[in-house]
């Protein structure tokens, strides 16, 4: 699976399109949905999967070092809510994250999904002005494809940050739901 086949997948998948159009209505600086929202989807199209595996969380993140202010998190996950209340609706502005996990300040929201644990869950979906989703994949789709779960080159880099992406693992236990999931340790 490439880029453009993993584009027409989600253009198909009227949940996610509807995800997308319901972040997008926020207005929300660089803004977009991230993490299990498209590794999910790619890890259950490869397993055959029928039905789409419920998440425990959709990740809406956005860029707004202007107000950092989690209060206005909450209140955009209620607006999401409102729009799409079976949605598990997670809002975080990236802008403040780096000082939750104790790293540098992150740039932009996907200088911050670079930063995430494990490559194949350091992806994201935006639209764009026409409203055709775009992807954002800085440790490319290799590992998500390959339903390898490796550690970004920051987390394999650092031993305390290593130990984290140790107890991702042990904790999400992704290979129960997709058996060809393998870890790179």
């Amino acid at each position: 699976m490439d880029e453009r086949e993993l584009l027409t997948l989600v253009k198909a998948d009227e949940t996610m399109m509807s995800a997308l159009q319901a972040a997008r209505e926020l207005n929300l600086p660089d803004w977009w949905i991230a993490a299990g929202f498209v590794r999910s989807k790619v890890w259950d199209v490869l397993s055959g999967m029928s039905a789409r595996t419920r998440l425990p969380d959709i990740d809406v993140i956005y860029f707004d070092a202007g107000d950092p202010d989690e209060a206005t998190e909450k209140r955009y996950e209620t607006e999401l809510r409102l729009r799409m209340p079976d949605m598990p609706w997670s809002v975080k502005n990236q802008a403040r994250m780096h000082a939750v996990s104790g790293r540098a300040p992150y740039r932009s929201s996907l200088d911050a999904v670079a930063n995430y644990p494990e490559t194949a869950t350091a992806l994201a979906l935006s639209l764009d002005a026409d409203g055709q989703p775009v992807l954002g994949a800085p440790h490319g789709l290799a590992d998500v494809v390959a339903m390898l779960v490796a550690p970004t080159p920051a987390f394999a880099a650092n031993p305390a940050l290593y130990d984290i992406f140790e107890r991702r693992i042990e904790a999400k236990r992704w290979d129960r739901i997709w058996p060809s999931v393998s870890y790179a340790r």
